[in-house]
């Protein structure tokens, strides 16, 4: 799904600043995928053996664990996307939909 995917998508974005962001799951730290993250986003890489190391239990990252994508995941397919396009429109509606002062309030909770 990266090199098929993932990075053919990039492609077609202005993404020189982009940061990737991923947990240190085993299943996504094989060596060869560390490789091609790296080779893709250099030191703008966030992951357990990246440049820069996945911080476990961090009070900045925990609430995109354990609030924010079930969040996004519940709204997307509220009503069963049939087809990439209608998913990727659900997608992008409802990250536009997510306003600050939501976030705020999960970070202080």
């Amino acid at each position: 799904m990266i090199t098929n995917f993932f990075i053919p998508e990039l492609n077609n974005h202005d993404v020189q600043e982009l940061w990737f962001e991923q947990d240190g799951a085993t299943c996504h730290t094989a060596r060869a995928t560390i490789n091609l993250l790296k080779d893709t986003f250099g030191d703008r890489l966030i992951s357990r053996f990246g440049p820069v190391n996945w911080p476990p239990r961090s009070c900045d990252l925990t609430p995109l664990d354990y609030f924010l994508w079930g969040y996004v995941k519940s709204l997307v397919y509220s009503d069963k996307p049939q087809t990439l396009d209608h998913l990727e429109d659900n997608i992008r509606r409802v990250i536009a939909d997510i306003r600050p002062q939501m976030l705020e309030k999960v970070i202080e909770n």
